[in-house]
Parts: C-alpha cells; sequence; structure tokens
C-alpha cells in the first residue's frame, strides 16, 4: 500500500466544524460555476445500472464493479456504477439536447478495485458531465478550450474559499500548463509516469497531460483507459494523437501531482471500432450501448468527471481524503492519521 503523508508536522487549517461547512460551500459554488461555463443541466444519476449492457464504465479496462442481485427484477445482476461516461451518453439522447449543451450529475460510486491511500477511497463522489458536440468540434482545440473554462472555475472556487478563510491562500497559477503525454515521456525519459506528473505539476503549479491511453514509444500508455468512452486513438494533426487527458494540480500539502479531473472527446463509431480492435475486446460490440453508439443512435459528446473529494482535499489544504469524506479505511492507516493528527471523518 502506497503512503502519502506531509513532509512536516500538520496542522489543518480549519476545525472540523469548518471544514464541514467549507464543503457544502466548494460543492455549491463550483458546480454552478461549472453548469454556467459549460451550459450544463444538472440530472439525477443512477447508483446501480444492470450488467451486461455496457453502461457501467471500468474505467482503465480491467475493474470489477460490485454487484448484487436483485430478487424484485427477475434476479436481474445489477452493478454499482464506476463512473458515468456512457450512462451520460445515452441520456443526451432521450433527452434530444442540441449542440453547445449537456448534463452533470452528482454522482456517487464505489470503487472496490482502489487502494486507499491519501488521496484514493473505495468511496467516489464526483461530478459527471457530458456535452454534445458537432463533428467539427472533434479536435485536440475544442478539448482544450472546454480544458480552460473548467480551470476558470477553480481558479473563481479558490478565490470564493480565499475570501471566507483568509487563512487558505490561492496558489494555482493564472494560466494552465498544456502538455502531451508522449512528449512528457521523452522530457523525463527515466522517471515513471507518476514521477513525470511530479515533475511537470512540481515545475508548473496546473497541468493538462493529453492522450491517455494510447501506446507510448515504450509501448505502455501514459495510464490505462478504457477502449469505449474517451477517444485516444486519433491523431491531432500536430503529431500527437488522444483527444483526452487529465487535469493535475501541485498538492503543497503532500508534494505531489494530484488529479482533479479526468475528461475527454468521446469515442465516435468509427474510434470505438478501432480502439475495440486494438484492446482485443471486439465481442464488447454486442452489448447495449455499444450497438447503439455503431448505429448512429447516439450524439458526438465530450465529458469528463471531476472529483468532489478530491477538490475540496485541494482547496482546504488537506492532507487526507477521508478529512472531507465519510469511506472506511485500514486499521494501520487510521491509527497513522491519529498520530500524526489528522482528523478523519
Amino acid at each position: 500500500m502506497s503512503e502519502l503523508w506531509p513532509a512536516g508536522p500538520y496542522e489543518s487549517a480549519l476545525s472540523v466544524r469548518e471544514t464541514e461547512h467549507a464543503i457544502v460551500m466548494i460543492k455549491d459554488f463550483f458546480q454552478l460555476a461549472l453548469s454556467t461555463e459549460l451550459n450544463l443541466t444538472r440530472v439525477t444519476a443512477p447508483l446501480f445500472v444492470q450488467s451486461g449492457t455496457g453502461l457501467n464504465d471500468d474505467l482503465n479496462g480491467v475493474e470489477e464493479p460490485v454487484s448484487f442481485t436483485a430478487p424484485g427484477m427477475n434476479n436481474a445482476r445489477m452493478e454499482i456504477v464506476h463512473s458515468l461516461a456512457k450512462w451520460k451518453r445515452i441520456k443526451l439522447a432521450d433527452l434530444k439536447l442540441k449542440e453547445g449543451f449537456g448534463i452533470y450529475t452528482d454522482m456517487n460510486a464505489i470503487r472496490a478495485s482502489e487502494e486507499p491511500d491519501a488521496v484514493h477511497s473505495l468511496y467516489v463522489d464526483q461530478w459527471d458531465w457530458e456535452t454534445v458536440i458537432g463533428e467539427n468540434d472533434r479536435t485536440i482545440f475544442f478539448l482544450r478550450d472546454t480544458v480552460k473554462k473548467i480551470y476558470r472555475c477553480l481558479k473563481r472556487t479558490e478565490f470564493y474559499i480565499y475570501d471566507h478563510f483568509p487563512v487558505i491562500a490561492p496558489v494555482l497559477p493564472e494560466k494552465l500548463t498544456f502538455v502531451f503525454s508522449e512528449d512528457l515521456q521523452k522530457r523525463y525519459p527515466d522517471l515513471t509516469p507518476k514521477e513525470r506528473e511530479n515533475a511537470v505539476c512540481r515545475e508548473y503549479g496546473a497541468v493538462f497531460i493529453a492522450g491517455i491511453g494510447a501506446p507510448l514509444a515504450d509501448g505502455k500508455p501514459h495510464d490505462g483507459r478504457a477502449p469505449d468512452y474517451d477517444d485516444w486513438i486519433t491523431e491531432t494533426g500536430d503529431g500527437h494523437c488522444g483527444l483526452n487527458g487529465d487535469l493535475l494540480v501541485w498538492n503543497p500539502v503532500l508534494q505531489n501531482a494530484l488529479e482533479l479531473s479526468s475528461m475527454g472527446i468521446r469515442v465516435s463509431p468509427e474510434t470505438l471500432n478501432l480502439q475495440l480492435e486494438q484492446r482485443g475486446c471486439t465481442e464488447r460490440k454486442k452489448l447495449y450501448f455499444h450497438k447503439r453508439l455503431l448505429a448512429g443512435e447516439l450524439p458526438l459528446c465530450a465529458g469528463g468527471g471531476i472529483g468532489q473529494s478530491r477538490l475540496c482535499m485541494y482547496f482546504l489544504r488537506k492532507a487526507h481524503i477521508g478529512e472531507v469524506q465519510v469511506s472506511s479505511w485500514p486499521d494501520d492507516m487510521i491509527k497513522k492519521c491519529k498520530k500524526r493528527g489528522i482528523p478523519l471523518l
């Protein structure tokens, strides 16, 4: 199990009661900023979906969902969601939204395969968003513009918290740095992907790493991505490939890169075929979601997820994600947090 702790003595800037209040403030403010910036309407999200439909997201392509049998549904097998990338695309089609408009959800999930540490939890809460786009929007330029809009929301939220809690000074840089994972590998050839993230975030403060999922020069992707939601195979026109990526910031408390959001332009019917073939899982074409997408019944779209607890942890300068959410933690971790003065909720 990985160990992430503050380098020196730690004391939370806010009391537990102040923290609870600040969590509500961050969530209310940020989702309003996000929805107005990206023209998003809030919709109610499912906690589980039916197995065998292809609607659940397997994220890196290997995670097993928590599942259960529902006797009242003819013993149908249900899965707790990991995220809602594919479900949202179905929802966009159902709502018949026009280009330039989309939806966001207040999503809760269980990721049983996650290894709990200071920034990972079995419980996940995030804003999942999705917006309808046109064929001409399927470019790296559109993705960058969208990322910049989200970064503006982050900047506003950071100042909002500082205005109410002056002890928490803003640290986000004025500009977000964009870099492709392929270029990162060339720049830091002797570092692992996570070490590359730490190095580039330490230098720039806030970074969007584009092109995650396709193999790099060493034959391995920067990080895992399933083949059926983000488009990581399309060439961008400047010698790179991948219309997706992660937004990371430098965490001043833990002195490491902290991923706040993962997003991308979603697969078209053509790129879905290519990515399924590259990953050797063409059998997914028979699933409900994939059949509808390949038949052209679903809109072209872009979307992503933004971690709620990650945002709260970052903006409130917390040392552990358990300071801003209630989850279950290994006994040894609970003892270490108590010893270091880290108050878990």
